[in-house]
């Protein structure tokens, strides 16, 4: 960006410090404008015809600046993608323990794919895993919404749910010690610290 002299143009298209537009004049009357109300001459739009110019406080436009992205990468959240590993033949005791998994990890605003592989014969009958998904789904889906539909991968069946509440999120006036009685995870939550789910034949 380049202010003041450092500015080689004949002429500019010249915006006030309110925003007002001034017009197009020539470099020498942008630069004395600027210096009769003590700001800056700043080239916003350098590969427009004349480029745009406007008059302002630099200094103060870059800490503003500064501050901007330090509160925007503050805000921005890391995406945590954890997986899960099925089985179309999964038996009910495994199916709600890993369910339990991804309701956990839903809890705490991280995305799960859940996969499920197929092997041998298992390959020609697709619409097995996609019904476990679908199922899966609907009994998750107060904490999480389908980001991306079950879709076949190779020998695997991919689906991928998202948190319905976003991460960092403390879930309003439900949550907390004041909102309400948190709930405790269980002995063999607090252990647990993985990511990837391993398949349980």
């Amino acid at each position: 960006m380049r202010v003041n002299d450092q500015i080689r143009v004949r002429e500019v298209r010249l915006v006030g410090p309110q925003g007002e537009q001034v017009g197009i004049v020539p470099i020498e009357k942008a630069l004395q404008l600027a210096a009769d109300v003590d700001m800056d001459l700043v080239e916003v739009a350098p590969n427009a015809r004349p480029p745009v110019c406007k008059l302002l406080d630099y200094g103060k436009y870059k800490y503003e600046a500064a501050q901007k992205a330090r509160a925007s990468r503050r805000n921005q959240q890391q995406t945590v993608i954890k997986e899960m590993k099925l089985r179309p033949k999964i038996d009910t005791h495994d199916y709600d323990t890993k369910k339990g998994h991804v309701e956990r990890f839903l809890k705490a605003g991280d995305k799960v794919k859940i996969t499920i592989m197929f092997r041998g014969r298992e390959q020609s009958r697709p619409e097995i895993g996609r019904r476990l998904l679908e199922k899966l789904a609907d009994d998750i889906s107060e904490l999480g919404t389908i980001e991306s539909q079950p879709k076949q991968d190779g020998r695997n069946m991919i689906m991928v749910v998202t948190p319905t509440r976003p991460k960092g999120d403390g879930g309003g006036k439900g949550s907390g010690r004041k909102g309400g009685r948190q709930e405790r995870p269980s002995r063999r939550e607090r252990g647990s610290s993985y990511t990837t789910e391993t398949p349980q034949d």
